[in-house]
């Protein structure tokens, strides 16, 4: 930063210090983030418009039916920026964002707020099967992140505002604030409190008015409630539940085998062309796998279903209701496919708008069957399309709260509330208790990165392993004599434990000033007892590349030692304290607790 902009910033910060209180300072910056988060969701959405209008107008193959092709190029387009300009692996938005609030501060790249705007309109824009709002979400957070740092804000607050961002991104996308909301704490583990609450509040209502100014009272889902909720239909929605909870397992773990089959594959070229040929195959066989898929959305709860499934194939037998199921079924179990397969082949996108069009799908193909089995029953196929979506995201995402107010905001179908609450508690319960971890979070568990509500996991998974390794224990050989270990080591050190290290580093034993303290006054064998013949394993190791807080927490509680040596890269890297690990538990859970 030039001096004199940073000379003007350490005035305003001066100048903010006298005269704004901290609270009243998040609360301002809560609704800038906010702004700031809705300002670029609306440009994502409009970038990414304004590609698919250009290409439905015909300027790129749209005349000819060759629309399956351009997910190639869209791809190819997002290979470049990253190879040439990004230079990075792209990153799961939300699952990047989780990461760098468990272990980086919430310090996100700056690269993240304008690189997600340009390679998600590249690649669904283009027709990747993938969504937005994971994208807007990752720049809304990054600009957070930076303006949090721009204001010397602490990592707490770091991370609050980062939530807000969240919020704010969403709410514009889906102009549904109290979802937001609702996301923010259910994805994102935040407390229910007054100071979390209200700047979420604030951000989610700046994030939807920022939408409504550049885009218009705009309803996302043209959809009017015919049908309320009728008690003979508890029954179905309990089937649906069941049906989206099978359909969010078969999602995650779809999901996670695709990108496995992808690893043989180390060239980010052979990834895009295995994947692109893939996805247009699917694509010429199943069109609404193009693209996010709002308008298959829409075409669904109008009861449009032969617009919905577009030019396919399939279209001599299109009269015969049970092949529109077969076709709807088959979005069901294709989207997923899709869409992993366009992260695959190196697309960025997100997976919350994929799975409510799967959802919707589902949902409409359980209606349609209940129609049209012959037992005489009758169900809103609507309401049914939009309840599947609340079921998917309940299982997928493992946020019912979520889906649940999502789903009545954006379609205004309040009436429907009890049958979304079935259908997202039997589709989460089922997928809670199936998988312990989403697509966002998997990765995360194993790296010891995830924060959750359980505020003694939460605290430790905050914890910096670096911020307890101590380093001020005197080294010693094993062929040191006594002599020489009580003169250069024990006459030298303020520590009561000594590393016996070899000559490359390596970890050989411990001694304790307890084990010599019998025979350090006797010179007689000063010159005979060496430390080979004193020193002793340590009751336990712990290792630096492997160990999260939980596992050493557990080690001292079993070896009951009260320090144990860290093993990095195979060589003696320091010692950890049991008080000074207690001690940082201690301050890390009064800073995340505090109100």
């Amino acid at each position: 930063m030039p001096k004199n902009k940073r000379s003007l910033l350490a005035r305003f910060l001066k100048w903010r210090y006298k005269n704004i209180s901290n609270k009243t300072f998040v609360y301002i910056l809560s609704v800038a983030v906010g702004l700031l988060a809705g300002l670029a969701a609306v440009t994502l959405k409009n970038v990414t418009y304004f590609i698919q209008s250009l290409l439905e107008r015909g300027i790129i193959f749209s005349q000819n039916q060759l629309y399956f092709v351009l997910p190639v190029l869209g791809l190819t387009l997002v290979y470049i920026y990253v190879k040439f300009v990004h230079k990075e692996k792209l990153e799961h938005a939300v699952s990047s964002i989780l990461f760098s609030l468990s272990k980086k501060r919430g310090i996100l790249s700056k690269k993240k707020i304008y690189t997600p705007l340009i390679a998600a309109p590249l690649t669904v824009g283009f027709g990747g099967s993938v969504g937005l709002l994971g994208p807007a979400v990752a720049s809304g957070s990054a600009i957070s992140s930076w303006l949090s740092q721009l204001v010397h804000i602490d990592a707490k607050t770091r991370s609050l505002l980062v939530a807000c961002a969240s919020a704010g991104a969403i709410s514009s996308i889906f102009q549904s604030p109290i979802a937001a909301i609702v996301f923010a704490v259910e994805v994102f583990s935040l407390d229910l409190t007054m100071i979390s609450v209200l700047p979420l509040l604030l951000a989610s209502i700046s994030g939807v008015l920022t939408s409504y100014f550049f885009l218009g009272n705009e309803v996302l889902f043209s959809f009017s409630l015919n049908q309320g909720f009728d008690l003979n239909d508890t029954l179905f929605y309990l089937l649906l539940g069941v049906g989206t909870a099978f359909a969010s397992i078969y999602f995650t773990k779809m999901y996670f085998g695709i990108l496995r089959l992808f690893e043989p594959l180390k060239s980010p070229k052979y990834r895009l062309l295995v994947g692109g040929i893939a996805i247009g195959i699917m694509l010429y066989f199943i069109p609404p796998l193009y693209g996010e898929g709002f308008g298959f959305i829409n075409n669904l709860l109008e009861g449009n279903h032969l617009i919905a499934l577009g030019k396919t194939p399939f279209d001599a037998y299109i009269d015969n209701i049970w092949v529109v199921i077969a076709l709807l079924f088959g979005i069901t179990i294709f989207k997923a496919v899709a869409m992993t397969t366009t992260f695959a082949a190196g697309g960025a996108g997100g997976v919350f708008i994929p799975t409510m069009v799967m959802g919707s799908a589902l949902g409409n193909v359980v209606a349609k069957v209940i129609n049209n089995i012959g037992f005489g029953f009758q169900v809103s196929e609507s309401n049914f399309t939009l309840i599947g979506m609340a079921g998917l995201i309940a299982g997928v995402i493992h946020a019912p709260l979520t889906a649940i107010f999502l789903i009545a905001e954006i379609t205004g179908g309040y009436e429907l509330f009890v049958p979304l609450m079935i259908t997202a508690s039997i589709s989460y319960l089922i997928t809670r208790n199936t998988l312990d971890y989403t697509i966002y979070t998997r990765e995360l568990a194993k790296q010891g990165a995830l924060l959750t509500h359980n505020k003694d996991q939460a605290v430790l998974t905050l914890m910096q392993l670096d911020e307890v390794i101590e380093k001020n224990f005197k080294e010693i050989r094993p062929n040191m004599s006594l002599g020489q270990l009580l003169k250069e080591a024990v006459a030298k050190s303020t520590r009561n434990i000594f590393p016996v290290v070899s000559v490359d580093k390596k970890l050989m034993g411990i001694l304790l000033l307890d084990d010599i303290r019998e025979i350090m006054f006797n010179s007689e064998l000063y010159e005979t007892v060496f430390v080979e013949g004193l020193m002793h394993s340590p009751p336990e190791k712990i290792f630096y590349e492997q160990d999260k807080m939980k596992d050493i927490m557990q080690k001292f509680q079993e070896s009951g030692a009260w320090n144990l040596p860290v093993i990095k890269d195979g060589k003696y890297h320091g010692f950890i304290s049991k008080s000074k690990l207690l001690t940082a538990y201690r301050r890390e859970l009064i800073n995340h607790t505090r109100t």
